[in-house]
């Protein structure tokens, strides 16, 4: 299996390629608006054919690349069923992404937003989640917009993602400490907002955040609700 990090350094963003080597189908998580190009090279260079291009939520941090790589490829766009209206696709809890042999097992972990999603993946022996922003690494999303919810946020963590084995590889949606992965079992020792912590404790620390809000927040949200495509579109 291919599996590719990519990131953007203005939104500290991680988009991620997964392909199967032998059909050459492929899946892209979270894409970026600006890095459009460079994704689209890359599958070039590759040989891969993208038959999906997945959102973990709405994001309020960059604007999507999603309607433009559905627009260049043919790809198929999916999203949450709380998640944008304009995707091809909107699944929950159980539902597949299928490529090649392999297939992304949807969770659905809201908190950060609504309509926030995890996608299990196991390949070649190893166990894989692309978390978005409900569980970064030794840190965890916001919870103080779209929706959000702090309690929702800790049973999303600690009752689906903290489920899965130890060893599952944790890639998130972003990272702004130059980390690029962790493990499940890591995060349940070591992430300061939810190691050992009650859900009352969880709340109030993310009550006591008082975080700007993002930059974006006024483009990217009301954009990514129609897949990255123009108002006038």
């Amino acid at each position: 299996m291919i599996l590719r990090p990519l990131f953007d350094k203005q939104s500290s963003t991680f988009t991620y390629l997964l392909a199967d080597a032998s059909t050459r189908e492929a899946v892209l998580i979270d894409p970026v608006r600006e890095q459009v190009e460079r994704d689209l090279a890359l599958l070039q260079e590759l040989g891969l054919t993208l038959r999906w291009v997945v959102e973990t939520h709405v994001h309020a941090d960059h604007v999507t690349a999603a309607d433009l790589m559905r627009q260049r490829t043919g790809a198929q766009t999916v999203a949450g069923r709380r998640g944008a209206p304009c995707a091809d696709l909107h699944v929950g809890d159980g539902d597949r992404i299928a490529f090649g042999p392999y297939s992304l097992e949807v969770l659905e972990t809201p908190g950060h937003t609504d309509d926030s999603l995890s996608f299990h993946l196991t390949a070649e022996g190893a166990s894989h989640v692309f978390t978005g922003d409900t569980l970064l690494i030794r840190g965890t999303g916001r919870a103080d917009f779209q929706n959000g919810d702090p309690e929702q946020l800790y049973r999303s963590i600690t009752e689906k993602l903290f489920a899965l084995p130890d060893d599952t590889i944790l890639w998130p949606a972003h990272d702004y400490r130059g980390y690029s992965a962790s493990t499940i079992g890591e995060e349940k020792r070591f992430n300061p907002r939810v190691a050992g912590k009650t859900c009352e404790e969880f709340v109030a620390i993310m009550r006591a955040l008082q975080l700007p809000a993002p930059k974006q927040l006024a483009e990217a949200v009301p954009a990514n609700r129609r897949c990255g495509a123009s108002a006038a579109a």
